[in-house]
């Protein structure tokens, strides 16, 4: 009978243990929920995608000069940030220069045998930190691997080949002489900063010439303490004014 007696008194004991136990627990858990709670209520506002205005900007400083990029320009999201950067790497539709769209999605099953053709002007901007200028290096390094030829301007455009076994070897040098714009001057804001005069050809650009892939073309600005290099395909040379023009506003959009 002893024996039969003891053991609901054991088992009562072994519940009201577990439930010491329990209780813990679940006090454990109870806290752990609500800090989850206020770190996913900190942290919610970064996990939404942020959307920008079209009049948005976002002030880079490159080599001690203000830029004022609109945000859907930069083609590397680690760049998309305000303050002093090294440099930044941009793309704008073109004509249109308007926000470029997602990139379309490539598969196995969707490539073209062709690729599309190139509708951007890339633009990166880098701090010069005293290097040769580029209307410098247009008067005095190209010159010297030029070839004697000189082909008569076409629509106001020459071009001349790089010799061969030259730093440019494959290359052609484009160069429009100013005026061919219908402006030169390019009038700020009020409160910005005064207008600026660009001494350069309407033009000058050095580009590949079409061969596997078509031909690239490299234009260069100083603006400050900034060196800014815009490229395009070499086949837009043939309305060059509708190319000068868009680099011109371009600036004007992005200083």
């Amino acid at each position: 009978m002893t024996l039969l007696a003891s053991v609901p008194r054991r088992s009562r004991e072994f519940d009201k243990l577990r439930r010491g136990h329990l209780v813990p627990l679940l006090a454990s858990a109870l806290i752990a929920a609500i800090a989850m709670t206020l770190v996913a209520w900190v942290l919610w506002p970064t996990w939404t995608a942020r959307t920008f205005d079209n009049n948005e900007r976002i002030p880079v400083s490159i080599g001690e000069t203000l830029f004022n990029i609109p945000p859907h320009a930069f083609r590397r999201k680690v760049q998309r940030h305000s303050g002093p950067q090294e440099s930044i790497d941009l793309n704008f539709l073109y004509p249109s220069l308007a926000a470029p769209g997602a990139p379309r999605r490539v598969t196995a099953e969707t490539i073209d045998e062709t690729p599309p053709p190139i509708e951007r002007m890339f633009l990166s901007i880098a701090a010069h930190h005293d290097s040769l200028a580029p209307d410098a290096r247009l008067r005095t390094i190209y010159p010297r691997y030029l070839d004697e030829t000189r082909p008569e301007p076409q629509d106001g455009l020459s071009i001349r080949a790089f010799r061969d076994r030259t730093p440019y070897a494959g290359e052609d040098l484009f160069v429009a002489e100013a005026p061919a714009l219908d402006h030169d001057i390019l009038e700020r804001d009020a409160g910005g900063k005064p207008p600026h005069t660009f001494p350069h050809p309407a033009l000058a650009a050095r580009c590949t010439r079409d061969a596997a892939t078509p031909g690239m073309c490299l234009s260069e600005r100083r603006i400050g303490g900034a060196d800014l290099t815009f490229r395009f395909p070499r086949q837009w040379l043939t309305k060059w004014r509708d190319v000068a023009g868009a680099m011109e506003e371009l600036i004007v959009i992005c200083w």
